[in-house]
């Protein structure tokens, strides 16, 4: 036999061994990896993953651990043992019997989807009453509405924090299993996190489980216990940032650990209808949006009124009181003139902060650029204490933890402006002009001087008028008026203005709302004034600054959701969150 014959069948004999070698490495590390974390944690991506490259990194059918149970209530119930017996007396004698076979393994499949779709569609409005609903701009009218967003194939992340909600989690979960369908299992992760639940909550995540587990869409159902046993020196704010960052783990995991990105997070809060959402993620899309809300609606005394106004602002730094849905045109909400105008068209408009109930996030603005959720630390503990601390009318507002998140939004998107500033060139000494940050207090540009950092606030006769039915009833303490002196400061104008909108055509309701009524209330009869698929009045064309003022409404003392509040409009100055942020 030749020598080169023989050095080239060497040769191939090592190399086939040495990928044999890196193979087995390879599978071994996946598994031994695997077997040391628990089955919960994300995995990072090993050679494996490399090598075969999958567009549907969300495959759970490849990945194991994106559908993931933490912490699942173990408490014993009264009637455990009964129901046990039964479901075990059930599964023996009339379901083991006939799918031990290969050959009925499909049609059993199929039965348990026709039994899960039965269920979801029967309870509540959501999944039943939803296509039948009046709606505007002909959102059941256009069947392919909503192609444009299942085309781009983007991933969907669902954030859900329950607190003895049970009324609502069976329809949120087919809500999810709505837009499963529409925009792929494999595009969604839904991670769901029970807070220290009391009701039936348990049950009926374990029913969560097992739905998202046969229908193939990523999820991760976590149980946390409370911040504090004693709900009266629990803070609300601080356990709403607590619980919406945990919600967010999976999130921050799947990018660090297998850099994946989500294109929308979407947070699912009371009843809101499958078209509601993706209309939602098409207003999102369309301005670039960094967070756009529907509008939160309960009933009281026979009527309709905004029931989230404690996380909402206009773009004057104003809340929505009296908001009623059958107000008129020239009425409240909002109260500033260009929001009010497109409101009455029915067609989203700029605001300060919302959260509205269900609301959509552009991670990319958000959580990718490290903004996470916070509360206010100088509240008062009534356990501790009994004579509340004085605290200065300029002091840092004390109010939800989504009014913390939407400050960081403006603070953050100035800060680009900053940035941009800074990369320019020849201009860096224009900025620190600007700012201030190389000259005497007596030198301060004319630009600044004009605009003084504005704290001064007339007396306000209905601020405690309308209805916060989502957090707590507002005490009767008036609005405080902060001192008037005026501070120089960078105006609000000059930066580069966070996307924040509230889109009026997408609801959310309580249980007991007709939310058919809420509809004609809101839109009238339906109409179509914009194009078949409602997009020509979607963009804005102009975007506002921040106010320099907004009503804070703010939580000092514990006492969880029933802690009182009281009101004082405050200055912001997004140059001075620049300066107090690392």
């Amino acid at each position: 036999m030749p020598l080169g014959f023989r050095r080239r069948s060497l040769t191939r004999i090592f190399l086939l061994l040495s990928a044999g070698l890196l193979i087995r490495f390879a599978v071994t590390s996946s598994s031994s990896s695997r077997q040391s974390k628990p089955s919960h944690e994300i995995q990072a991506q090993n050679v494996l993953d490399f090598v075969s490259g999958s567009d549907d990194v969300l495959d759970v059918r490849r990945h194991k651990f994106l559908q993931s149970r933490m912490g699942r209530d173990e408490r014993e119930d009264l009637l455990g043992d009964i129901v046990r017996n039964g479901v075990n007396d059930y599964w023996e004698r009339f379901q083991k019997p006939y799918i031990l076979g290969s050959d009925t393994a499909q049609l059993d499949a199929q039965s348990v989807m026709s039994s899960i779709e039965q269920l979801l569609s029967l309870n509540g409005w959501v999944a039943a009453l939803c296509p039948t609903l009046a709606r505007p701009f002909g959102q059941n009218k256009f069947e392919n509405a909503y192609d444009d967003i299942v085309k781009q194939n983007h991933l969907y992340y669902v954030g859900i924090v329950i607190h003895s909600a049970d009324h609502f989690l069976v329809d949120q979960l087919a809500v999810i299993v709505q837009l499963a369908k529409r925009l792929g299992p494999s595009n969604l992760f839904v991670s769901m996190l029970d807070y220290d639940s009391t009701d039936s909550t348990a049950t009926l995540t374990d029913l969560s489980e097992a739905v998202l587990t046969l229908l193939g869409i990523p999820y991760r159902i976590r149980r946390v216990p409370g911040m504090t046993e004693d709900p009266a020196a629990a803070y609300y704010p601080l356990e709403e940032a607590h619980t919406r960052n945990l919600a967010l783990e999976p999130l921050r995991e799947l990018y660090q650990k297998r850099k994946i990105k989500f294109h929308r997070v979407i947070w699912l809060k009371g009843f809101t209808c499958p078209n509601d959402i993706l209309e939602t993620i098409k207003v999102s899309d369309a301005n670039s949006a960094a967070m756009v809300c529907g509008m939160d609606w309960a009933e009281h005394n026979g009527f309709f009124i905004f029931s989230d106004r404690w996380r909402t602002r206009d773009i004057n730094g104003d809340q929505f009181r009296q908001s009623k849905s059958s107000s008129k045109p020239d009425a409240v909400p909002p109260r500033d003139k260009v929001g009010s105008a497109r409101y009455s068209q029915h067609v989203p408009f700029q605001v300060f902060c919302c959260e509205s109930g269900t609301h959509v996030v552009d991670p990319a603005q958000s959580y990718y650029q490290g903004i996470t959720y916070r509360a206010g630390l100088d509240y008062h503990n009534l356990s501790s204490t009994e004579n509340p601390p004085d605290r200065g009318a300029d002091a840092p507002c004390l109010d939800s933890t989504q009014a913390w998140f939407c400050r960081d939004l403006w603070a953050s998107k100035a800060r680009e402006t900053v940035q941009e500033l800074d990369a320019s060139e020849g201009l860096g000494r224009r900025r620190k002009r600007d700012l201030g940050d190389d000259i005497p207090g007596n030198d301060v540009p004319d630009v600044v001087k004009d605009f003084p950092h504005r704290k001064a606030a007339e007396s306000d006769p209905d601020a405690n008028a309308g209805s916060d039915y989502d957090a707590m009833p507002d005490s009767d303490v008036p609005l405080e008026e902060a001192p008037s002196s005026p501070k120089l400061s960078i105006p609000n104008s000059l930066f580069t203005p966070a996307r924040i909108l509230v889109n009026p055509r997408c609801v959310t309701t309580y249980a007991g709302v007709s939310h058919t009524q809420l509809a004609l209330d809101l839109f009238g009869s339906e109409r179509d004034s914009s194009g078949p698929d409602g997009v020509g009045k979607y963009v804005l064309e102009d975007w506002e600054g921040a106010p320099e003022s907004f009503v804070c409404q703010e939580q000092r003392q514990t006492g969880g959701r029933k802690a009182t509040k009281t009101q004082r409009r405050l200055g912001f100055s997004i140059h001075g969150e620049l300066q107090n942020q690392p």
